[in-house]
């Protein structure tokens, strides 16, 4: 039985395998790439930031104008974020059902 090809080859001595990764396809997670022009990033986050100034300051002019033409000085309440977006409301301990 000496003729014949071998039907596997041998291993060499020393010499371990590389292990891949199993994973085909696309990886999780999002990607960042980075722009062509990244002079019209830097324009668009300046115009972005005059925007917020602009309208920041027309907000304070108006609130001026305002408690300036009242009687009563006027005070400019902002709203808390509501926290029960994550689910329904707890019961309180003085409702029972």
């Amino acid at each position: 039985m000496a003729q014949g090809k071998q039907k596997f080859k041998s291993q060499r001595p020393g010499g371990a395998k590389k292990q891949h990764d199993k994973t085909k396809g696309p990886k999780k997670g999002g990607r960042i790439i980075a722009p062509k022009k990244a002079h019209v990033v830097q324009q668009q986050k300046l115009k972005k930031d005059l925007e917020v100034a602009i309208r920041n300051k027309i907000e304070q002019e108006v609130t001026q104008r305002a408690s300036n033409s009242m009687h009563k000085k006027l005070s400019v309440l902002k709203t808390a974020a509501v926290k029960s977006a994550s689910g329904p409301p707890k019961p309180t301990a003085g409702s029972s059902k």
